[in-house]
C-alpha cells in the first residue's frame, strides 16, 4: 500500500510541481533537453533559454559535430556517419530568435542485425541490465538510449554555448592526457593548448611523441579484440571571478554532474583532485597575491574553484573514461531469465571511446558555464547580451 501510495504522488507531483523532473534535460537558465536512439531514424536536441540575436549558422554547429562524429580516423568505429545537423527552429536568417531551437540530425548507417543476440543476453558492462531493471523493456539496437550516439546533441548545444562565452573572452580546451598506461609529460602541457594542437592527431594529445604512442596502443588492443580506456583534461581561461553557487550548486559539483552523466565515464577530479590528499595544508593552499591591479592566487591547485565559486583562475578539471564495454572476444553473462551463457561482441565500436569524447567535455564544459553565467546575471543584474 505505501509502494502505491508512493507511485502514485510521484505520478501526480512530477510533471507539474518537482523541479528537474525531466530526466532528459540539463541546465536551469540554458537548459537542454537531448531524444533519440542509436539506431532510430535520428537524434536530436532542443535548446531553450538561448538569447535572441545571437549570430550563428548551421557550419559552425556542423564543425563541432565533425569533431565527435564515427568514421573519422583508423582508431574509431567504422560506422559511417555524416552526422549533419538540420535546424528546425529558433534561428531565422542566421540569427536566434529568443524561442526554443530545435536540432536534428538523421541516423543513416544502423545495423541493427548486429544486435540480434543482445535482445536475449546482456552485454557485461553495459546499461543492458540496468535499463531493463528499471523499465522492463529496453532498445537493444545499438544500445538505445544509452549509446553515446545520445551525445550529438550535447555537442549541437554546446556550439550556441561556445559562441555566446565567445563574445565574452571564455575559451574551453579539452584533450587527452593518458591512454591506458600511456600519459603524456606533466611539463610538456604546462602552456594552453591549441585547438590546431589538439587537432593535430587522431588521438586528440598535444604532444607528439605521446600521441604516436596512444596511436599504436589503441591499434594493438583492437588487433586483440580488446579496449582501454583513458583521461581527458580540460582547462578554460578567461572566467571571471564569481560563477557558481554555494552548497548544493556548487561550480565544480554542476561539472562534475556533466561529466558523470557522460557514456563511459567513471572519475572527474577538479585542480590537484585527489593527489591533492596526499599534500599537507601549507603545500597545497593558494596563496592570493596582487598582481596588476587584480587579486591573483601564486598556485592554482583549487583548479580555479574555491568555496564552488569561480575565482578568475584557470579552471582545470579531469574526466577518467574506462575501456569501451564492447569487445570482440566471447564473455560470459546471463540472458533475461538469469541463465548462463557466452556472448561475443558485435557491432562497430570504437576501441577507445576518449578521442571522440573530446568535444563532448567540451560541450558540457560550456553548458555548464552559460547556464551559471546566467543564472549569475539573473542574481546579481551584472551581464546583458
Amino acid at each position: 500500500m505505501g509502494r502505491v501510495l508512493l507511485l502514485s504522488l510521484a505520478a501526480h507531483l512530477a510533471p507539474a510541481n518537482l523541479p528537474g523532473a525531466m530526466p532528459n534535460s540539463f541546465g536551469h537558465l540554458f537548459r537542454i533537453t537531448t531524444w533519440g536512439e542509436s539506431h532510430g531514424p535520428a537524434i536530436g536536441v532542443t535548446l531553450d533559454g538561448c538569447p535572441p540575436r545571437l549570430p550563428i549558422t548551421a557550419a559552425e554547429i556542423q564543425a563541432e559535430l565533425d569533431r565527435r562524429r564515427p568514421g573519422q580516423s583508423d582508431i574509431t568505429t567504422p560506422r559511417k556517419e555524416a552526422d549533419v545537423v538540420e535546424i528546425l527552429s529558433g534561428v531565422y536568417e542566421g540569427y536566434t530568435t529568443g524561442t526554443p531551437i530545435s536540432l536534428l540530425v538523421r541516423n543513416t548507417d544502423q545495423r541493427s542485425s548486429a544486435y540480434s543476440e543482445m535482445k536475449a543476453a546482456f552485454r557485461p558492462s553495459h546499461a543492458d541490465y540496468t535499463y531493463q531493471a528499471k523499465f522492463g523493456i529496453r532498445d537493444p539496437n545499438g544500445g538505445g538510449r544509452s549509446s553515446a550516439r545520445e551525445t550529438i546533441g550535447r555537442v549541437a548545444a554546446g556550439a550556441f554555448a561556445k559562441k555566446i562565452l565567445a563574445t565574452r573572452g571564455v575559451e574551453a580546451r579539452a584533450y587527452i592526457t593518458r591512454i591506458h598506461d600511456i600519459a603524456a609529460p606533466a611539463e610538456a602541457l604546462v602552456d594552453f593548448p591549441t585547438l590546431e594542437a589538439v587537432e593535430e592527431t587522431a588521438v586528440r594529445c598535444p604532444h607528439a611523441a605521446t600521441a604516436a604512442a596512444m596511436i599504436e596502443r589503441i591499434k594493438a588492443v583492437r588487433s586483440e579484440g580488446d579496449s582501454v580506456g583513458g583521461v581527458i583534461q580540460c582547462r578554460v581561461r578567461g572566467l571571471p571571478a564569481g560563477l557558481g553557487e554555494p552548497v548544493f550548486d556548487r561550480l565544480e559539483a554542476d561539472l562534475a554532474k556533466a561529466m558523470l552523466s557522460l557514456p563511459a565515464t567513471k572519475g572527474f577530479e577538479v585542480g590537484s583532485g585527489f593527489a591533492g590528499s596526499l599534500l599537507r595544508g601549507s603545500e597545497h593552499n593558494d596563496l592570493f597575491e596582487n598582481r596588476d591591479g587584480r587579486v591573483r592566487t601564486v598556485t592554482n591547485r583549487s583548479g580555479g574553484v574555491q568555496g564552488g565559486i569561480s575565482n578568475g583562475e584557470e579552471l582545470v578539471f579531469n574526466v577518467a573514461f574506462k575501456p569501451t564495454a564492447t569487445i570482440l572476444q566471447s564473455q560470459r553473462t546471463v540472458d533475461l531469465a538469469g541463465q548462463p551463457t557466452d556472448l561475443m561482441g558485435k557491432g562497430r565500436h570504437d576501441p577507445c571511446v576518449v578521442p571522440r569524447a573530446v568535444p563532448i567535455v567540451e560541450a558540457m564544459t560550456l553548458l555548464v558555464l552559460v547556464d551559471h553565467w546566467m543564472r549569475d546575471a539573473a542574481q546579481n543584474h551584472t551581464f546583458t547580451f
